[in-house]
């Protein structure tokens, strides 16, 4: 069987596999958020100011929260199941709405930082591995341990001080700029240029992590026995480093990458609140204090649906760099 087809078949087994892990989330981040006090009723009663029980009571039955959980959740998996995932108290509107309305500004904002993020950080990592305990070394690993223990909402204030009010280089805060009516190219570049700032803020975070773990894989493949082989046949170092070393160093960072993609919608709710930036970290945020639990769970399956396809192409990216890995 060729590779293509192996690796075909691989992704149809993934992703059935993938399907009773989805629904064991899905029921789990139910019960969880019924845990949690008072709910989207209790919310639009307070922002009332007052109402009575009956009243109440007929917002319970009319929203199906007077049910027993059992029915609730029974409802909830058959809506799912046709892709319905609900509708919000809060915004009056479908969750699947909201949900496609906020999906780009997340994407965007989680390639460009994860791109970022790993590119920079495996430069880095490279750089400080092959300079070991020289002055590029330590200069990259203080950088790297700042950047890691500085907190992310001080580096957003920060740079707006420093390159939107002080230089006037970047926008403050949004996506774009309505007012501008930009279409096409105009469009992107204006996007773009919000995305500068906040992206550059969420990925010095995650770029201190790849930093310190490139370093360290790199340090540790350098040890091993292959290398000292090939130094033995006379390769020459560079060969080594680039071509061998740095291959099988780089599966560690590819494992992490995966791992923290689905974090980032939730590790997103700081920089998203200080540049006011319209994502799903934000609505997350803004749906957990309204009691909205039908658009936070549409938000957690998302984001279950999202590390299941991450995981997946980091498993062939890793059969990619390491061929002894094999996909069945």
């Amino acid at each position: 069987m060729s590779l293509t087809a192996r690796r075909a078949r691989y992704v149809v087994k993934r992703l059935l596999q993938s399907i009773p892990i989805v629904i064991a989330i899905v029921v789990l981040n139910f019960f969880l958020l019924q845990l949690a006090e008072g709910d989207a009723v209790d919310v639009l009663a307070g922002e009332a100011g007052s109402a009575t029980p009956e009243y109440m009571a007929e917002l319970r039955a009319k929203f199906g929260l007077d049910q027993p959980l059992s029915i609730q959740l029974a409802v909830y998996l058959k809506n799912v199941m046709f892709l319905d995932l609900g509708y919000s108290f809060r915004h009056e509107m479908p969750v699947s709405e909201l949900i496609a309305d906020r999906v780009l500004p997340t994407v965007l904002l989680m390639v460009s930082t994860i791109t970022i993020a790993v590119g920079f950080g495996v430069f880095l990592g490279l750089v400080a591995a092959m300079g070991l305990n020289t002055w590029r070394d330590t200069a990259i690993s203080i950088f790297a341990l700042i950047t890691y223990a500085t907190p992310l909402f001080w580096v957003g204030l920060m740079l707006i001080v420093v390159f939107s009010l002080n230089l006037g280089w970047f926008p403050t805060s949004g996506m774009e700029n309505f007012a501008m009516f930009y279409e096409g190219w105009d469009r992107v570049w204006d996007i773009a240029h919000h995305l500068v700032l906040p992206t550059i803020t969420l990925s010095l975070f995650y770029l201190a992590l790849y930093t310190r773990l490139m370093r360290a894989s790199m340090l540790e493949q350098a040890g091993q026995d292959y290398v000292t082989t090939a130094r033995a046949k006379g390769v020459t170092e560079n060969r080594i480093m680039f071509v061998h070393v740095l291959r099988n160093a780089l599966l560690p960072v590819v494992t992490m990458a995966g791992v923290q993609v689905g974090a980032l919608i939730g590790g997103s709710v700081i920089v998203e609140s200080v540049f006011a930036w319209p994502g799903l970290g934000m609505l997350a945020f803004e749906a957990l204090f309204s009691r909205d639990l039908n658009l936070l769970l549409g938000i957690f399956l998302l984001s279950a649906l999202l590390v299941v396809a991450v995981n997946l192409v980091v498993d062939i990216v890793y059969s990619t760099l390491d061929p002894r890995i094999e996909v069945n």
